[in-house]
Parts: C-alpha cells; sequence; structure tokens
C-alpha cells in the first residue's frame, strides 16, 4: 500500500455533509466472492439464492461542500454498475434493476447528473464505473453524468487501458475511449488531493485487488472516514483472512487490509462499504484478545453534526 496511512488527511472544510446513494444491485456467486472461505462459512454473513449467488450493493458516496457566497460543490465517489449492460450481460451478472437506480437516488436529494462536479472512481471495473454510463437503448454508449470531471488513479487507468486477460471481463468496452473524448478525464497519484479536491481528502492505493485502486480518506471532525472500494467490500471482509476470488493477490490484499485498519483503528476511522448489502459504513473495533478486526454500525452523524441522513 502506498503513502503511509499513518499520514492524516488535511483538516476537513467546513459545511460539508455526506449521504449514501443506492446505485443498482446484483447478485454473484458467492464462492468467487469469498475466495477459498468454504460456504458453510460465509453463508453466516450472506445467504445465497438457489444460484449460489449472494446480493450485493454497489453503493455511492455523495459529499456536498458549501462555502457561504459559492454555489455547493457535489463530489461523487464511484457511480456503482449502473445499467448499461445490454439484457443477456445485465442477467449474467445479476443487475437486479433495469433503470439507473443511481440517478433516482440522486434525485431523491434534489439532483440530477448535470448537478455533479467530481466523480472519483477507485478503479475502472463495471461494478464501480458503469455508472458513469447512460442506461442500455440499444445504440451507443453515452456518458450519463454531461459535466463532472471523471477523476481516476493513473495506475488503475492503465490497467484498464492495458487489462490483463484474467480481469479484462471486468472493463467496459468503450468506456475509456468515451473518458478520453470527453475531456474531464484527470488522472491522478497519491499527493495530488489538494491540487485536484481541495483541502480535507487523501489519496492511498492497493494492489491486492487490482493495480493501483485508489482509496480516499475524507477527513471528518470526528476522524477519518476511508472509502474502502474493493480493499474491503462490506464487513464480511473486514476480517482479515476474508478475501475475494477476484483479488489477484489475496495475501498482499490481507497485508494492506491490515495496515489500513490497524491505522483506522488507532485513529477512531470509519469505513464506507460500497458492496455490504445492509451496511453503508461502521466504525473500526479491534479485539487484542483475537486480534480480530470489526465494525461497529454508524451513521453519519456520528462523522460530522450536520451530515445527511
Amino acid at each position: 500500500m502506498t503513502s503511509a496511512t499513518s499520514l492524516p488527511s488535511s483538516p476537513p472544510p467546513p459545511g460539508r455533509t455526506f449521504w449514501a446513494l443506492e446505485g443498482n444491485t446484483q447478485r454473484l456467486d458467492g464462492g468467487a466472492m469469498f475466495g477459498n472461505v468454504p460456504k458453510a462459512l460465509w453463508s453466516r454473513w450472506l445467504t445465497a439464492d438457489a444460484d449460489n449467488r449472494v446480493s450485493l450493493a454497489c453503493r455511492c458516496l455523495l459529499v456536498r461542500e458549501t462555502v457561504p457566497g459559492a454555489p455547493p460543490r457535489h463530489l461523487l465517489f464511484e457511480t456503482g454498475i449502473g445499467a448499461f449492460f445490454e439484457p443477456k450481460l445485465r442477467a449474467r451478472y445479476g443487475v437486479q434493476e433495469p433503470e439507473h437506480r443511481l440517478v433516482a437516488s440522486l434525485a431523491a436529494q434534489g439532483l440530477s447528473p448535470a448537478d455533479i462536479d467530481v466523480i472519483v472512481l477507485s478503479h475502472l471495473h463495471f461494478d464501480h464505473a458503469g455508472g458513469l454510463l447512460a442506461p442500455y437503448d440499444g445504440g451507443a454508449l453515452t456518458l450519463a453524468f454531461p459535466r463532472a470531471r471523471v477523476v481516476v488513479g493513473a495506475e488503475a487507468w492503465a490497467r484498464a487501458r492495458a487489462p490483463h486477460p484474467r480481469d479484462r471481463a471486468s472493463f467496459i468496452p468503450g468506456l475509456a475511449p468515451l473518458l478520453e473524448a470527453s475531456g474531464r478525464l484527470e488522472l491522478v497519484e497519491p499527493g495530488d488531493e489538494g491540487r485536484v479536491l481541495g483541502p480535507g481528502y487523501r489519496f492511498f492505493t492497493s494492489e491486492g485487488h487490482t493495480p493501483g485502486l485508489l482509496l480516499t480518506e475524507l477527513a471528518t471532525p470526528a476522524g477519518p472516514l476511508v472509502f474502502a472500494s474493493d480493499l474491503i467490500p462490506g464487513a464480511a471482509w473486514v476480517h482479515l483472512p476474508i478475501t475475494m476470488g477476484y483479488d489477484r493477490f489475496p495475501e498482499r490484499l490481507i497485508d494492506e487490509k491490515r495496515a489500513c485498519l490497524e491505522d483506522l483503528w488507532a485513529r477512531g476511522g470509519v469505513l464506507f462499504f460500497t458492496h455490504d448489502p445492509a451496511l453503508p459504513l461502521g466504525r473500526v473495533t479491534y479485539d487484542p484478545a483475537q486480534d480480530r478486526f470489526g465494525v461497529s454500525p454508524c451513521g453519519f452523524e456520528a462523522l460530522h453534526p450536520d451530515a445527511g441522513a
């Protein structure tokens, strides 16, 4: 993991509010989601359907920043899987809704895709970046967010442009050229967060799931909030040995996960989960007798007195 996790982000800016926005849900094979963990164990955490698939969220984090005398700025961390798949692939990957659910979640907050100023992607696997695209209509792919700058880690971008055969199917053909042609793509490295996002953010990367997974720490008055992406996709994966079959280097991911959790526990930090079907965020806990990390469910009110529900 790059950019040592013990280095805190800069202080939080005033007037910042958070929401967890639900995107399209999907069902994936439970064995793939839990790697070498036997079903007798993982079925305690998630219930499989008749096809051995478990339900997963594709959740996004919305941040609104307000400064007196200026219009609010809206940042969106990831876009979920969206509704871009044609029907055959939508069924294959277990996408449950034909409509773009993230757009509906934005509308519930009084926003449209045109109101989003910045989108930060941890990587470009389709279940994290597919929501950038408009819903499937039988025509060419088009971007759903007309004015947002799209922030992507340089290493994650390079992987999307030249994937390995093992993960080629995880990327969306045609998305990268659309982003390049938009003129709104911004490639970053850890250390660029101040220039790109402003104060109160910090980038660091992980290599265990995919090259250059870009993780973001957000400073809050009550401690750090980390958008955990696929380093820790949900509460069940907080337990150190639990990894996904999709992870390229499970042992390295476990080491990176330990470093992140140790740091957050020491600083009273909170994890935001993209894929947990029930829990958007939880504060990191630790049992030294068992050397075991966990999470205690919490809401955004625990992070900021002005947080959204």
